[in-house]
């Protein structure tokens, strides 16, 4: 694996997602490639009304420690997860309380309307744990405390993990009967290990050692990841729409993909990609060509200075930026670079201080969903606005997209919001990144995730 645990695999930070891909904590609800809910932990559950869910728990699920799940232990983790400090990702914002309903049912209120409730308990931060996982002082551990196909028998730090096949579990038994885990961070090695044969999966294998490893043993997985560049629409050169304009249509994404990436990602036709598998069909409707024939008429540049930045912390946004500032120059544009680490550069990033800014973007959060990442991006009030973007016809589309339940009209919906935002050139998205997974020959059934949520199931084995 790339990283090390963080937080000790504390199960409400962002090791969850190691938890999830090993396939040892679960949560009430999964999520289809759509991103629809499908049963998980829960079998069914219904809206009751606009603040309040019912959710009617699996039968017989035991958790790792030989205790039964039950609706008071699910009602106590989703509690837990609710009021820890600081409070998984998933729940920024929403006060979320959980009760019991009898023996098999538990019912989650939330203080707002919330049609995106059984998406948010998809998140692997609310994975379901045993009572034995809460610890004095806050402390969460979920060795031997998961219902999942495999139990996470032992953590050795920041250097390794044990995972062994769980008998008692509930669903389709794992076809393995275990899993060693490593974590290594340097890309070198953990190319040199599946190009070896000494690790049967291998996480992020950096582009440039791709040329190295039989073609065989890799396969690339789109992400819900965009590379964009973001236009300041508040001071500068692109207040102006048509100067926006301008460096819209002087940038060769192609040529991008192909210098920054070596071809290993995929052109951006808009804010979500590939990963979404959704997204291309819905820019072929009416209403969203439409919007994007209001854009602006390009200006000539006429000399503009404008300042250009990017950090170094992923390792192809600076060559992104050195592509960037020949095609602007060449557009007729006066290009001022910064290039820093990430934390240096965030602040001034959203204060405004760039006109223009290359980031790499997650563009569904853990609900699974763009429309948080659209709000936090382009709307009025939006806490990661780098554009300094306002527009009232596009937070109307981001609000009607919000209240709309999951589905193909909250979909249609969320294209439309992508389309009223490219329309006014506040970001010009320019690649959709794929991360490169390597699997040697000899295994079998390891998932391609781009939500990164899944990686070993029960069905991963040796070939044979």
């Amino acid at each position: 694996m790339l990283q090390p645990p963080r937080s000790g695999l504390n199960p409400l930070s962002d090791d969850a997602f190691k938890l999830s891909r090993w396939k040892t904590a679960e949560t009430l609800i999964v999520l289809d490639a759509l991103g629809d809910a499908q049963p998980s932990l829960s079998t069914a559950w219904k809206q009751l009304d606009g603040k309040t869910w019912r959710f009617e728990l699996r039968a017989g699920v035991k958790f790792h420690d030989g205790t039964p799940l039950t609706a008071e232990q699910v009602a106590a983790s989703l509690t837990a997860a609710a009021s820890a400090k600081p409070r998984p990702r998933i729940l920024d914002g929403v006060q979320l309380s959980v009760r019991t309903d009898g023996g098999d049912a538990v019912v989650v209120s939330t203080q707002t309307d919330d049609p995106l409730v059984p998406q948010r308990l998809s998140s692997p931060q609310l994975s379901i744990l045993a009572a034995s996982a809460y610890k004095p002082g806050g402390v969460v551990s979920p060795i031997s405390a998961g219902t999942g196909p495999y139990v996470l028998a032992s953590a050795e730090g920041t250097t390794s993990a044990t995972l062994n096949r769980f008998a008692d579990y509930w669903g389709e038994k794992a076809a393995s009967s275990g899993v060693d885990v490593q974590y290594v961070p340097d890309g070198t090695a953990r190319a040199a290990a599946l190009r070896t044969g000494t690790a049967d999966v291998v996480e992020a294998i950096p582009v440039g050692q791709v040329a190295q490893i039989k073609a065989d043993l890799i396969h690339e997985v789109p992400m819900p990841r965009t590379n964009t560049l973001y236009l300041n629409t508040k001071t500068g050169a692109f207040a102006d729409p048509s100067v926006r304009a301008a460096a819209r249509t002087s940038i060769d994404r192609a040529a991008i993909v192909e210098h920054a990436y070596e071809g290993r990602a995929d052109i951006a036709e808009g804010l979500l990609g590939p990963a979404l598998h959704w997204a291309a069909q819905e820019r072929q409707n009416a209403t969203y060509i439409e919007s994007l024939k209001k854009r602006a008429q390009a200006a000539p540049a006429g000399g503009r200075r404008i300042k250009l930045g990017t950090f170094t912390d992923r390792a192809e946004l600076p060559e992104v930026a050195v592509q960037l500032e020949q095609q602007l120059e060449a557009a007729g544009f006066i290009v001022e670079q910064v290039v820093r680490e990430y934390q240096h550069i965030e602040s001034d990033a959203l204060a405004g201080k760039f006109d223009a800014f290359i980031l790499s973007r997650a563009t569904v959060l853990d609900s699974g969903d763009p429309v948080a990442y659209m709000f936090s991006d382009f709307s009025c009030t939006g806490s990661f606005n780098i554009s300094q973007f306002c527009d009232a016809e596009v937070d109307a589309a981001l609000g009607r997209a919000a209240s709309i339940p999951p589905g193909p009209e909250r979909r249609s919906a969320i294209a439309a919001a992508e389309a009223l935002i490219l329309s006014k050139d506040a970001a010009v998205p320019l690649l959709h990144e794929r991360v490169i997974q390597g699997e040697s020959t000899g295994i079998r059934h390891v998932e391609r995730d781009p939500r990164e949520r899944a990686l070993i199931t029960s069905k991963t084995g040796i070939v044979g």
